[in-house]
């Protein structure tokens, strides 16, 4: 849509917003459940808003990660975007489903040098990076049963962050999540992290594949898990999308060693103890079950009520990301800034627009400056003060839920090969980091999975073994049974594969249907069908040449 088509124009009163003069808005759909629209204010300041209906069944929010890491990763919000857009996600309390992303936004204030995020960051229902104890704030957050809240001082009660070993009743509480393992400590790692724990040989680590994740669960509550390796001395333990790493060191790897065993369950609980912003007064927003949060600064607007800040930060104009929100709609606002077309926005200011415009109840502010961006549908609707976009740590993203699909061509126990070199990632979908290869004809073995042949980033994807290592790779780089090729199943490929080939062959979109006696349809696809588009045609001849051999 035009911009020019979605300006809307204000009433200045003494620098400040008039609560009584905003002109109406005039948003536009941009997918069913979310809308966009834009104002033109006459500080001169341009804000690009959109807002998500809280009881559109087929919306959610999440956060973004950049590079999907949070050790050192950043990202624009474009890449962002992209990187989740189609992915796996965990909406509808179960992985399959994957994110339509719609709007997406930047988030939190980062290290410059790290590029970690300031604040905590619940991704996809993991507790990825906590919130800092009683620092006097905490962030934005979206639950699973589509309550939201503004989050104010928290911390976390050291005996309510428990592993719980079943088979010998023991519990061993742990110190922290996603960072540097210290002396005598116990450290959940999640994917979220890296690829690996980057951990030394000092400590033992233990992998544990989750049936969901981590959350915030107080106890009685738990996350259960069930122990897949355990790795005394030997650190740097690849994390795969739906596992943690318990890493400990001394006395607590100790512990940890004492009570696991292959196959063995273990439950974690955890808990975020919230206050006022006084960090003394208990505070009644519950974090159990947070699907999505990121830290930001400056809570201006609550019940209501701007919140007034003697902050150099808060009382200048910059370039302003937010969110905001009331009974009915999540709000991203984005507020050009540093311009003679948009001069930006103090945190008065800011919240007086959104209770003027939006109807907004409570608003939270978000790094800004060069930082803030707003992307919708493919295009950066705002002006990023920088001259281009930024690469910043994380951020949110409306989201449209698409539903689960899983192929039938393979099935846990099959024996597969791969057609060429395939890289193996630690989850479905390119988003996921590679962390090792398997060459051309590799054969390996397909595990027992809830989600083997998910549909994700435009390919289907199996869990795969290879050796000592396992991972997911795309639908196109596998074949079950035989070589590839192999079409008289000898053992390798050659002139003799070639009869077997013509009577496979029956064009594009054309289902096989061989004459030659033994040759099923299904053994056409297994051994020729080298792009898994389920026919044999004069393309899969590329995929066979690699795996020429002669007699």
């Amino acid at each position: 849509m035009k911009r020019s088509d979605l300006h809307r124009v204000g009433i200045a009163c003494l620098g400040i917003l008039s609560l009584t003069a905003a002109a109406p808005a005039d948003w536009q759909p941009v997918a069913p459940g979310i809308d966009y629209d834009e104002f033109l204010l006459p500080d001169p300041n341009q804000v690009y808003v959109a807002r998500m209906d809280r009881t559109a069944a087929n919306c959610f929010i999440e956060s973004t990660i950049g590079q999907g890491k949070l050790i050192s990763g950043r990202e624009t919000v474009s890449g962002m975007a992209q990187r989740y857009d189609d992915a796996l996600a965990y909406w509808g309390q179960a992985w399959g489903s994957r994110n339509d992303v719609v709007v997406a936004v930047n988030g939190d204030f980062f290290d410059l040098t790290s590029g970690v995020p300031t604040g905590g960051q619940i991704h996809s229902g993991w507790y990825a990076k906590r919130f800092g104890n009683l620092g006097g704030g905490s962030g934005f957050a979206w639950q699973l049963d589509r309550d939201v809240f503004i989050g104010e001082c928290v911390t976390h009660t050291a005996s309510k962050q428990k592993v719980t070993y079943v088979a010998t009743g023991n519990s061993q509480n742990f110190q922290g999540i996603n960072r540097t393992r210290g002396t005598n400590e116990l450290i959940v790692y999640t994917p979220q992290y890296n690829v690996t724990t980057a951990t030394d040989a000092t400590g033992a680590e233990v992998l544990v594949e989750m049936a969901r994740p981590t959350l915030v669960l107080p106890t009685p509550a738990y996350a259960r898990g069930t122990v897949r390796e355990i790795r005394p001395s030997l650190g740097g333990t690849v994390i795969p999308f739906d596992h943690v790493v318990l890493s400990a060191h001394g006395t607590a790897a100790t512990t940890l060693l004492n009570n696991v065993s292959e196959g063995a369950e273990v439950r974690i609980s955890q808990e975020i103890t919230h206050y006022e912003h006084d960090c003394s007064t208990p505070l009644g927003f519950d974090w159990t079950k947070t699907y999505a949060s990121i830290g930001g600064s400056f809570h201006f607007l609550k019940g209501g009520v701007i919140q007034p800040s003697s902050d150099p930060g808060a009382t200048a104009r910059h370039p302003r990301t937010a969110v905001a929100y009331n009974s009915d709609y999540v709000f991203f606002i984005v507020v050009d800034g540093r311009s003679a077309a948009s001069v930006g926005m103090s945190m008065t200011e800011l919240g007086t627009f959104c209770l003027a415009y939006l109807a907004a109840t409570d608003g939270i502010n978000q790094d800004g400056g060069g930082s803030s961006a707003m992307w919708i549908n493919g295009q950066i609707m705002n002006v990023p003060s920088d001259g281009t976009e930024r690469a910043v740590a994380n951020g949110l993203i409306m989201a449209q839920v698409q539903t689960t699909e899983l192929s039938d061509r393979l099935a846990a126990g099959d024996s597969v090969h791969t057609v060429m070199s395939a890289s193996l990632r630690v989850g479905p979908g390119t988003n996921y980091p590679s962390f090792s290869a398997s060459g051309a004809g590799a054969s390996g073995l397909l595990p027992a999975h809830a989600i083997q042949g998910v549909l994700a980033k435009g390919e289907y994807w199996w869990k795969c073994q290879f050796g000592a290592n396992t991972g997911w790779v795309p639908d196109t780089l596998i074949f079950r049974g035989g070589s590839v090729g192999d079409g008289d199943a000898d053992g390798d490929v050659d002139l003799d594969d070639y009869p077997p080939f013509a009577h496979c062959l029956a064009g594009p979109g054309a289902a096989p249907n061989p004459v030659l006696s033994g040759l099923t349809a299904r053994d056409c696809l297994d051994a020729f069908d080298t792009d898994a588009d389920s026919d044999v045609d004069v393309r899969d001849f590329a995929g066979l040449q690699p795996a020429w051999g002669g007699d």
